[in-house]
């Protein structure tokens, strides 16, 4: 089905010669506009699918986007340049790996591996928290597009820094900033290069552009050449990841970049009621603004938005828990209508506990990865070391996994001797030393050997993967390691659900591998009829029709640390990505007493709950909860009349 648009929509459609910021508030059809452009650009602008690129940040946005545009365009949808930026990087380095002085069959190094490099250039001198401190600061220069040599800090840790890129590009690897900072670094002193690739693209569209870090944006203005058309879609009033990077003055830098720009503004919201949207509108009034917009609605005013002063957190949990199963008794709402929004993860254990003790279905939404899972890894490492055998941090995770009797000691005389002779582990377990127990060696041989069979025998990556796990016995260890059996046989499932999914994947090994590294985000299944809980950055992009904001207090939000560190507007821009994810019913509620470190705390009320206009609102007070044994009371009696709806 085609995509109504708006006078406002269309116009963001239409504009084609000229570089166009699209201002895109909250619930305003952004996805739709993008979707709409691409099939303008082919058919009535006819540009080849191959000439554009739509670039976003997640893969499930990306995935919607495909969708999407598979509907109108078909089979042509398949030779747009949809992605993320990382994955956009990845097909970049893919094809100039070599100008960087990169082997084909790279591979990709996530945190942990990160931080077992990081280990092995700080030997055991460093703490967990001293690695991931210099991790965090090697990921913030990159994605200020710095290097070694021009990144301002410490002697020390810049060469720590510059050791590991060093031992990166030893092991013919890139770690995840590295998919968007090394292509930047290639275009920037690489004329040919960079004249080559915009020549590729004739149109770039850029989703959440205010999300963007210094490095993605410098990527993206590389690739706009003379002949390039660009349309930015973005928020300066959502962008809440400066944590990460994110710069959303990006936004201001867009006009001076390009002195022609168009901007289109897109107001209509077609989520929230309109009591919602002028309290978010009065909320967010409050920062200074580039750009100024104000949503509206034609879905009518609603309910005013609830605010309830809490005892505790328990108590706070138990009156969410009342008023979701009131409305689950007076409109017939699901357990899969509702949201409880939170600043931090650790504030979902009493409403964790609250709903289970009424037996109401729930998720924590951003919990671990697919992906994260210590099988899965196992499986992936496996089949990185049998498209990159320089790929030292796969080798010593999976040398003993299943367990081989391959002791530390010999893995510590294989490391010392590649280390002498500076060679990869695998290449160095070819040719052992002769300090290595002849039983040992006669071991690792078997693994070296059966490594180099597999790698030599034609197989797809999924029926490789297929012999890994039949010829190590790995679903059957992977059981048995298990605390418990109900445990193993989930991990066994998983294993099993992985090769499926390998097998289902198009391209050779190293194509495979370098989309495994990516990683992918947890589905979003929109009949999944569970209560949500997540933190307020998970909820952005989500609606629901009735949603929960719990713990709008002093120092839990905004945040302490954000205060100190000066971050208040991006504060009130996160508790502005809560509201609009409501779209028929707010509650925001916050507590008079909370236990931090042991201590009690009673800061009081978020600032931000005062500015949003009393009319808009319903205050619930004494007369409505006055108590713990109240909302307990009052939950019973709920409980006793929905039986077990």
């Amino acid at each position: 089905m085609k995509f109504q648009l708006n006078p406002q929509q269309q116009a963001a459609v239409d504009c084609c010669d000229r570089p166009l910021l699209v201002l895109a508030g909250a619930g305003s059809g952004k996805t739709g506009v993008i979707t709409q452009k691409v099939v303008h650009l082919v058919r009535q602008q006819a540009l080849l699918p191959e000439k554009i690129a739509a670039i976003t940040f997640t893969r499930k946005a990306a995935r919607e986007m495909r969708q999407r545009v598979a509907r109108q365009l078909g089979e042509q949808a398949a030779q747009v340049w949809i992605s993320t930026f990382h994955a956009l990087g990845l097909r970049i380095l893919r094809e100039e790996a070599e100008r960087l002085g990169y082997r084909p069959g790279f591979s990709i190094f996530d945190p942990q591996d990160s931080l077992t490099l990081l280990r092995e250039i700080l030997h055991d001198s460093a703490t967990r928290e001293d690695l991931e401190r210099v991790r965090w600061q090697i990921s913030a220069w990159k994605n200020d597009g710095l290097g070694p040599d021009d990144a301002p800090g410490e002697p020390n840790t810049l060469e720590v820094f510059r050791g590991y890129q060093e031992r990166l590009k030893h092991y013919n690897a890139f770690d995840f900033d590295d998919l968007v900072a090394q292509p930047g670094a290639l275009l920037t002193s690489d004329a040919e290069c960079r004249e080559r690739w915009q020549w590729q693209f004739r149109h770039v569209l850029v989703d959440e552009c205010q999300d963007t870090n210094s490095c993605q944006y410098r990527l993206l203005r590389l690739l706009i050449g003379a002949r390039t058309g660009l349309t930015a879609v973005g928020d300066d009033d959502q962008s809440i990841y400066g944590w990460r990077g994110a710069r959303p003055d990006n936004l201001e830098q867009l006009q001076r970049d390009f002195p022609d720009l168009s901007i289109v503004k897109l107001e209509q919201n077609y989520r929230s009621s309109g009591t919602i949207l002028k309290a978010a509108n009065a909320l967010i009034a409050q920062n200074p603004h580039t750009f100024s917009k104000a949503l509206w609605s034609e879905l009518g005013e609603g309910d005013p938005v609830a605010l309830r002063p809490c005892q505790d957190p328990a108590d706070e949990a138990d009156q969410v828990v009342a008023a979701i199963l009131e409305r689950k008794f007076t409109r017939k709402a699901q357990p899969g209508d509702f949201a409880i929004l939170y600043r931090s993860n650790h504030q979902a254990r009493a409403l964790e506990q609250a709903l289970r003790g009424h037996r109401l279905p729930y998720r924590v939404s951003g919990g671990p990865s697919w992906f994260e899972r210590g099988e899965i890894k196992d499986l992936i490492c496996y089949l990185r070391l049998l498209a990159n055998e320089r790929d030292d941090a796969a080798f010593l995770r999976v040398i003993n996994r299943p367990r081989r009797e391959i002791g530390a000691g010999t893995v510590d005389k294989i490391a010392e001797a590649a280390a002498r002779r500076d060679v990869a582990l695998l290449a160095a377990s070819r040719h052992l030393p002769a300090t290595v127990a002849a039983r040992s060696a006669a071991r690792v041989r078997d693994v070296v050997q059966w490594l180099d069979d597999l790698k030599a025998a034609a197989l797809t990556p999924g029926q490789m993967l297929q012999r890994v796990v039949d010829d190590t016995g790995f679903r059957d260890f992977i059981a048995r390691e298990a605390a418990d059996e109900a445990t193993g046989r989930s991990r066994a499932r998983s294993v099993d659900e992985f090769v499926k999914w390998v097998s289902g994947m198009d391209g050779g090994l190293t194509e495979v591998i370098q989309q495994l590294s990516l990683g992918d985000e947890d589905s979003e299944d929109a009949s999944d009829d569970r209560v949500r809980l997540m933190t307020l950055h998970a909820a952005k992009g989500l609606e629901f029709p009735y949603v929960f904001m719990v713990g709008v207090e002093e120092g839990v939000l905004p945040h302490r640390n954000s205060l100190d560190d000066g971050q208040l507007e991006e504060e009130r821009r996160l508790m502005y990505v809560g509201i609009t994810r409501a779209q028929q019913s707010l509650t925001i509620s916050w507590c008079q007493a909370r236990r931090r470190f042991g201590e009690v705390s009673d800061e009081g009320v978020s600032r931000f709950v005062a500015e949003i206009p009393d009319e808009l609102v319903h205050r619930h007070g004494a007369q409505d909860v006055s108590s713990p044994q109240t909302a307990k009371a009052h939950l019973a009696g709920l409980r006793d009349m929905l039986g077990d709806l």
